[in-house]
């Protein structure tokens, strides 16, 4: 273990310890242990929302460069806000390749979450843009990632493409034919099931509720569950998380942080007389 000893504010001094180089990202020792996860997606560029999220019991933030309003550096800001806290920073990107995993890794997000993995091939290229050669095509140039785990370089360099999680997500009609392949890809940790994307590619656009979605989320749990790769997805309601963890989901987005505000405000204004 090392000792880091820093001055928050003029006068004060603090001691904390930091993990060595390896065990950085406690998802997996969680996941190990047959625990269940869960997260949220973060669309907001705000720092204050994620040390809201990180003091509300979820164990991991989704920061959303897909389809959030973040950029690079207020992504780096808010990975460096869950410091001190047990909140794992991962992001979603647009695309998948190296060059769009390159910037949140090497702000110190611990996974990348990529879109639309339909092949066996996108698999593969998801879980080569997280590793660095001869493995993977990530390149040199973490600046910033070593100092939010309380690593050097060379620490970091060295657990980085044990430590980083790779994170496909199933959301068209063309992965169903192909979902055995997919989650047979080594060194894939993780798929998502995103029922929004999914929905629409069937022609359904926003019904995520109707009958013949959710047959087809079903028809693609099952091979997923049978393999080594962890199954993730998204539930809107508390009975529905469980519901999907008794069935063997181990990663359970409760909502975006929009998403959670308005139900938590609209559950207080409905429960006032006016």
């Amino acid at each position: 273990m090392h000792r880091l000893r820093w001055r928050p504010c003029p006068g004060a001094i603090m001691t904390t310890t930091v993990p060595a180089a390896k065990g950085i990202n406690r998802l997996k020792s969680m996941w190990r242990n047959g625990q269940a996860t869960l997260g949220a997606i973060a669309t907001i560029p705000s720092v204050q929302t994620i040390q809201i999220m990180a003091h509300a019991g979820l164990d991991w933030v989704l920061i959303d460069m897909e389809h959030g309003a973040i950029d690079a550096g207020t992504a780096h800001a808010m990975i460096c806000a869950t410091s001190g806290t047990p909140l794992v920073p991962l992001v979603r990107v647009a695309a998948t390749n190296a060059w769009q995993a390159k910037v949140p890794l090497d702000l110190g997000a611990l996974g990348v979450c990529f879109p639309m993995t339909t092949t066996r091939a996108a698999a593969e290229a998801a879980v080569r843009a997280v590793r660095y050669p001869p493995e993977g095509d990530r390149f040199w140039g973490p600046f910033y990632a070593p100092p939010r785990w309380g690593l050097t370089m060379r620490e970091y360099l060295d657990c980085a493409d044990g430590e980083v999680l790779a994170i496909g997500t199933i959301e068209h009609v063309d992965a169903i034919g192909n979902i055995e392949d997919i989650v047979a890809t080594p060194g894939l940790d993780l798929v998502f099931i995103g029922p929004g994307d999914l929905a629409t590619s069937m022609g359904y656009r926003g019904r995520t509720d109707l009958p013949e979605v959710q047959a087809v989320i079903a028809q693609l749990e099952t091979p997923i569950l049978k393999s080594r790769v962890l199954l993730g997805g998204v539930a809107p309601t508390t009975d529905l998380a469980n519901a999907m963890i008794a069935r063997g989901y181990r990663a359970v987005v409760i909502g975006m942080d929009w998403s959670l505000l308005q139900r938590g405000l609209a559950s207080v204004v409905d429960g006032i007389s006016r």
